[in-house]
């Protein structure tokens, strides 16, 4: 496994709550950390069908462009009633012509379960898959799980996407619940970054 031995890294992405989440969790390294939106780059099109091959294609787009090592995230929930689905279109359900509407999106996977008369628990996880990636082709691939099950109505106005809906096991208050910091020392980012940093930094 190839280890980091720079002192700059880009994070291939324009979200900020991920960037914001990401560059907390690398702040003891003291790397300086840059975003795709640093150096105007565009979002590449995600024309894989799984997390990993998404991820490489966001990593490998930056690390290219800028000749810096890339990291890239990608992610999602995975609902087991709904064969994994929203899954890699995870964000794709929350489109709208204006923007992102993740309370429609959650609506959609609670109406599909209902119709479809899935039991409870409805159980789900959210997975990352984290790769990163150097100028010269060269990636090390490190994925996480975060399980737990959906519940309904939504509840809390923390955190982003999914999380008012999804209830981590072992916990009575769902993600949308929790302090952001506290859930992300257990979200399935946390485990796929534990594994790059055992990986390629420690």
């Amino acid at each position: 496994m190839r280890k980091f031995d720079g002192d700059q890294l880009v994070l291939a992405t324009h979200n900020q709550g991920k960037l914001e989440e990401i560059a907390d969790l690398l702040g003891p390294y003291g790397i300086k950390i840059t975003s795709n939106a640093d150096h105007n780059l565009p979002e590449p099109e995600e024309t894989e069908t799984t997390f990993v091959g998404n991820a490489r294609i966001k990593a490998h787009a930056a690390a290219k462009a800028t000749g810096l090592p890339a990291l890239a995230d990608d992610s999602g929930l995975s609902v087991n009633a709904l064969d994994g689905a929203p899954g890699v279109y995870t964000a794709d359900w929350a489109e709208t012509p204006n923007g992102r509407d993740f309370v429609m999106a959650m609506t959609t996977v609670h109406d599909k379960l209902v119709t479809m008369g899935a039991p409870q628990p409805w159980t789900a996880q959210f997975n990352s898959t984290l790769v990163l990636a150097w100028p010269d082709g060269h990636d090390e691939v490190f994925p996480g799980i975060f399980h737990g099950q959906l519940v309904w109505p939504m509840r809390g106005n923390e955190g982003h996407g999914y999380d008012p809906m999804f209830q981590p096991d072992g916990h009575d208050i769902t993600c949308g619940e929790m302090d952001r910091w506290e859930k992300n020392k257990i979200s399935h980012r946390a485990d796929a970054f534990a594994k790059l940093v055992k990986g390629c930094f420690a």
